[in-house]
């Protein structure tokens, strides 16, 4: 990323920090506005990574930036994984995804944790798969995060992200940064209590690497076999890669 985006311009905290006070904050309102702001095409974004994890047939596995636990969810109602761990720093959005998981009667599948990506509170080469989406572009440091996430990966185990990207080609070019730029921070202030959270989510989109550029820190890491699979246009992509 060519310069560090945070929420929060005047703030004197780090972008961890700060991204965490930022999701607490809209944590109660973040699924129905993430429904508005992606026109619901986020779900099949992520079924599509379900498909991928449920064809290596995982015993455990990990979500990172869970959030409220909707890719969790997914994994636990569609793939044959025992346990499913999700991993978010925000208190307030996992207490929004226990709720969900309560109510799914999932409790026994998944365990919703309080943790940092570039810290993870497990042993090496633990999960089976690991899982990322739209949680990437929050790490304060992304290479160290990476290198935690290869870490716990077991080896042959998958590791699948799901990210923002920009599309390359006009008009989608050009739309996506409109809506970007214009109508997805409008969105936010209209609906939201934190003005700052959804500018923030567009900028920090536009900023961050994608495609090849994203692989490559991935091979820097030590990830083989990393691909990139432009979604809808290229206005996301999902990314898969494995450990030695």
């Amino acid at each position: 990323m060519s310069k560090q985006i945070t929420p929060y311009k005047e703030s004197t905290l780090g972008k961890k920090e700060q991204v965490t006070q930022m999701f607490d904050t809209i944590s109660g309102e973040y699924d129905g506005l993430n429904r508005v702001i992606s026109m619901g095409i986020d779900v099949k974004w992520r079924k599509k990574v379900i498909e991928l994890v449920k064809a290596k047939n995982p015993e455990n596995a990990l979500d990172i930036a869970t959030g409220t636990g909707d890719l969790a969810i997914m994994m636990a109602e569609s793939t044959a994984a025992k346990k499913i761990i999700g991993l978010d720093l925000s208190v307030g959005m996992l207490e929004v995804g226990k709720k969900k998981i309560l109510d799914k009667n999932l409790a026994d599948k998944i365990e919703m944790v309080v943790g940092d990506s570039e810290n993870i509170p497990y042993p090496d080469n633990y999960f089976d798969a690991i899982t990322v989406s739209f949680g990437i572009r929050n790490f304060e440091t992304l290479e160290k995060g990476l290198a935690e996430i290869y870490r716990v990966l077991k080896p042959n185990g998958i590791f699948v992200i799901l990210e923002t990207s920009v599309p390359t080609k006009f008009p989608f070019k050009q739309g996506y940064g409109f809506y970007t730029k214009f109508i997805l921070p409008l969105i936010g202030k209209l609906f939201s209590k934190d003005n700052s959270a959804y500018g923030y989510l567009s900028e920090s989109a536009a900023n961050f690497p994608f495609g090849e550029a994203l692989n490559n820190i991935l091979r820097k890491v030590s990830f083989i076999e990393c691909k990139a699979m432009p979604q809808t246009f290229g206005v996301a992509t999902i990314y898969t890669a494995t450990k030695k």
